[in-house]
Parts: C-alpha cells; structure tokens; sequence
C-alpha cells in the first residue's frame, strides 16, 4: 500500500501540535491549583507514584513498538491477514501485560512509604490513592490499548490525537472544578481513571470504524513471532533505558530530598517535557512515514533526507533551548510562586539536559523505522546501569545538581556519540559518520552563541509577570531564528533543508 506521507505527516503535524496545546498547557493549570489549594506535597506524592508506574511499565517491553514495526511491510503489500494476526497477537500479549502491571503494584504498596523522604499529607491515605494510579495504568493494557497500533502504522495518528484533545479537555476541566469546590484529591485522581478509559473506547470505535476488514483474528507464523521476540529483546533494554533517565529521577528526589523538592523538580521537569512533546510530535508525525521510506527508497536518498530533517530540527530545538534558558524563571514565578523556582545554575543544567536530548531525536526515528533495537542492546543496559549508579551517588551528595548531571552524563556520552554510531554502522554503512558529528558540533556552538546573546537581552528587561514574560518570549522567538539563518544561510544543509521545508508546509 502506497502512504501518503507528505499528507499524513502534516496531518498529524497539525492535529498533533493541536493536542500537545491541550495536554501540555492544561495540566500546568492543574498543577498550579493543586499547588496553591492544596499544597507542593501532594503534587509531589502524583509525581511520585507516575514515576513508580512507569518503571511497573517496564513490562510493556516495547510490544506496541515492535507490532507497529511488524507492520510496516504487510501494509505496503497490502497483506490484511498478517495484520489481523498480529492485531490479534498484540492483544493476548497487552492483556497479560496488564494483570502482570496489576500483580506487580499490589507487590510494592508495603514498601511505599520508604519511598518517601520525611512526611507527606495525614489527610491522605497513600496506599488508597496509589491504587487509584495503578488502575488508571493498568486500564490501558486491559481495554483497547492495542488497537491504537493500527492508527500508528497507518500514520493516522491525527484521529487518536483529536480524541485525546477532546477528552483531555474535559478532564482537566472537571479537574479543576473538584479541585476547586470540593479539595478531594481523590476524585481529582478518579478522573484520571474515567479520562483514560473513554479515550480507550473511543480509540477502538474510530479504529473499527477507519479499518472494519482488520481484525483480531488469525496466528503469527513462528517465523515472525520469532522475529518479535528478538526485537522486544532490544525495546526491553531500551524501554529500561528511558525509565532510569526519566522516572527513576523523581524517585530519587523523593528519597533523598522529600515531596516539596519533587513537587518543584516535577514543575521544572514538567517545563521542559512540555517543549519536548511539542517537538516529539516532529518525530512521531514522520515515523510511519519514514518506516515506508526504508522499505522503499535507497540508504543514500534516506540519509539525505535525516541531514534535512536534522538541521531543521536542532535548529527548532536551539530555539526551544534559548527559550527555556529566559522563560525559566519567570514562568515558574508567575505560575507556580516565587518558593518553587531553583537556582540559575539548575535552569542551565535542565537546558543542557532538554538540548542534549533531542539531539538524538532524528537519529532515533531510523533506528526505529529500522529495527534496530537489539543492536543498541548494550547501549540501552550500559546507559541504565550508569544513569541509576550516578544519580544515587551524585543524588545523594548534591541533591538536585547531581541526579541532572548524571543524567547529563549518560545522555552525551552513551545516548548519543554511541547511539550514533550504532545507526551508521548498521543502516548507514558506507556512510562516514564524522559528517554527522561535525554539523551536531556546529549546531551545539551556534546554540550556545544564541543563548548567551539573547539571555543578557531578556535580563535589561525589568517588567515583571505576564507582560514581563511576553516581552522576553517575542525576543526568544526572533533573535536565535535571525542568528541560525545568519550562520547557516550559506550552508548546503540550509539550502537543501529550507526549499524542502517550504514545499512540504504548502503541499
């Protein structure tokens, strides 16, 4: 079956960036009341007990990736057998996966409160309220989770995003309003549980409804299940990979600094993972796409397309980073309250930390549109292994400063320099990698240059709140933009990149 790429990926460009405006800006309005009706510590406790269920979601071991890759191939040969058998194979498994998640959590509730660095809220019952968050992970899995792959491989991804604005929508409004009139935490937490179970019946209706001749039936062959088996062998690692950076960061807070220091890492971590969804809608926008790209374009024609797509998107994230470095602050003083902002220093590690991460972001997408995740085996173990030994030992002894330099480190080093090479050795063969290294460089110096430039700018500027912010976020968005164009409108990467860019926004 021949995708329309260009048109599915602006699709979901659009309708993506329409649901990341919902799900990002609504939830730091929640955070906000939580904050200020009932207090840092219960912020902190939801923090916490998300973090611990993303590490239970461990034994998702990628399967939803590994199936959404499997498909690739039957939809281009338009093979609707093999796609209802894997369908039917992603079910069984995300099933079992769920009652697993459910057994696991039941498991951890004894130890919950070592969790905990000091006291938390005696109005709350924490084990009551942590099995409220478990359902909502496990309901997922149970329902209608795996129809969504479907939507994934097909680059429909715009139908599940307008489902999540939707209800989202609606969900963090009622949110609000128990927040407000009634200060029961929870029932603010129950309707996590209600948002997240309408999404998964309406998923599974508009499926049906899109693609009526796929559904579960049939077997894999053991060729193929063999295959999978491989493949979730490599997400495995990888998927542990990304909870030791992202989950087991807030755990570590809580243990060594208390649920105050979550609740304020969380709001500059939530900060900064709002700017990195909005890009992430770059990359799963383009995925399927590039998933048909590989199965029918050369290696050459795919790197080329990588440089464009590369330079266009560190340039975005140059500009994201500058942004964070001048908005930090005062964003968090109007929002969150002058007792929740961290240290300049803090703030200059979180932009590091938000820049070196999508620096692997492009290069992410071919891995995946590849398969290639057992080959980054080794990568994903070492990467997890020295991100949780560095955040207990520089955790433990600078607080705040080290769990986000040891992420840091395990991110440049691991992450990306061998990541990179990873793709280049397994996909891009004849391709030197020392191109690649070398524009990253370059695109890092230029990055540098702006932020240093447009921060000095944003501090002679001495209006505080709303108008305050304003004014600096018009000088973020045009003066790193006029210097990436002034040190790059020469460049090949530019003149390749711009003309492209153009064409696919007018298409």
């Amino acid at each position: 079956m021949k995708l329309d790429r260009a048109g599915n990926a602006k699709r979901n460009l659009f309708f993506g960036t329409l649901n990341k405006v919902v799900t990002v800006v609504l939830p730091f309005i929640v955070r906000t009341t939580i904050i200020h009706i009932l207090g840092a510590e219960y912020l902190g406790l939801g923090s916490l007990f998300s973090s611990i269920l993303q590490v239970l979601s461990l034994t998702e071991l990628g399967v939803g990736s590994a199936i959404v890759y499997s498909m690739y191939k039957p939809i281009a040969n338009d093979d609707n057998d093999t796609l209802c058998a894997l369908l039917a194979f992603y079910k069984k498994i995300y099933f079992m996966i769920g009652i697993f998640i459910m057994a696991m959590g039941l498991i951890i509730i004894p130890v919950l409160p070592k969790l905990i660095n000091g006291s938390y809220p005696d109005t709350l019952n924490i084990y009551y309220l942590y099995l409220i968050y478990l359902i909502n992970t496990v309901s997922s899995y149970v329902l209608f989770a795996f129809k969504g792959s479907l939507l994934n491989a097909y680059q429909r991804v715009d139908i599940s995003n307008n489902i999540n604005s939707v209800v989202n929508i609606l969900m963090y409004f009622f949110q609000i309003i128990v927040l407000i009139t009634t200060r029961n935490y929870y029932l603010y937490a129950v309707l996590l549980v209600i948002g997240s179970v309408v999404i998964n019946f309406l998923v599974a209706y508009y499926t049906n409804k899109l693609f009526p001749q796929i559904i579960c039936r049939g077997k894999i062959s053991d060729k193929k299940k063999q295959d999978i088996k491989v493949k979730l062998k490599g997400l495995m690692l990888n998927k542990v990979c990304q909870v030791s950076r992202n989950a087991f960061d807030s755990i570590f807070v809580s243990m060594f600094l208390g649920l105050a220091e979550t609740a304020i890492y969380n709001n500059y971590y939530s900060i900064m993972n709002a700017v990195t969804s909005f890009l992430a809608i770059v990359s799963q926008s383009i995925l399927g796409g590039v998933g048909n790209s590989v199965e029918t374009e050369s290696i050459k024609k795919n790197y080329f397309d990588m440089i464009k797509i590369n330079f266009i998107y560190m340039w975005i994230s140059g500009v994201c980073t500058v942004c964070l470095l001048c908005l930090y602050q005062p964003f968090t003083q109007v929002f969150f309250g002058k007792d929740m902002v961290l240290s300049l220093n803090a703030v200059i590690l979180f932009c590091i930390y938000f820049y070196v991460l999508k620096m692997g972001d492009i290069r992410s997408v071919y891995v995946h549109a590849n398969g290639l995740w057992w080959e980054n085996k080794y990568r994903s173990v070492i990467e997890a292994i020295s991100n949780l030994a560095l955040n207990y030992f520089l955790g433990k002894y600078f607080g705040i400063y080290g769990i986000i330099t040891a992420t840091l480190i395990s991110l440049f080093f691991i992450n990306f320099l061998w990541g990179s090479g990873i793709i280049f050795k397994y996909y891009f063969i004849d391709i030197s990698i020392k191109e690649y290294y070398g524009l990253h460089f370059l695109y890092a110096i230029t990055t540098i240059i702006a932020c240093w430039i447009t921060y000095n700018i944003c501090e002679l500027i001495n209006i505080a709140g709303i108008v305050g912010l304003f004014f600096r976020l018009v000088i973020c968005m045009i003066l790193p933009n006029i210097i990436f164009i002034l040190f790059y409108r020469k460049t090949k990467e530019y003149k390749a990149a711009m003309p492209w860019l153009i064409k696919k926004i007018t298409e």
